[in-house]
């Protein structure tokens, strides 16, 4: 009786694990790719293109930060907003044009 069980439940137990879809954050927070480009946002904090780390204003939806004195765009404002959980649209500067951004594919080592 046990081992019939015991059986039922793993089987219920695989049955749930094959069914279960991974979870999506609809959260800006994670790493962001186009065109070879790369950087990461961890709450407030980010890790830019050129591998400044630095804070910014940060909401579940959406980052703003200036860029930093030694990058190219020194003192504008680059602000970010979550499309969708695969894409972003980044600004720099006030009348920017948006570049579209992708969540980074996963790496495999």
């Amino acid at each position: 009786m046990w081992k019939r069980r015991s059986g039922l439940g793993l089987a219920i137990i695989a049955g749930a694990l094959l069914l279960a879809t991974p979870a999506k954050a609809d959260v800006i927070d994670g790493n962001w790719c186009r065109d070879e480009r790369r950087f990461s946002i961890e709450g407030p904090t980010i890790v830019t293109v050129t591998g400044h780390k630095m804070q910014g204003d940060y909401t579940r939806h959406s980052f703003r930060y200036t860029v930093p004195a030694t990058d190219p765009g020194a003192g504008q404002d680059v602000f970010m907003q979550l499309l969708n959980e695969l894409t972003l649209s980044l600004r720099v500067g006030a009348d920017g044009a948006s570049e579209i951004w992708q969540r980074c594919k996963p790496t495999t080592s």
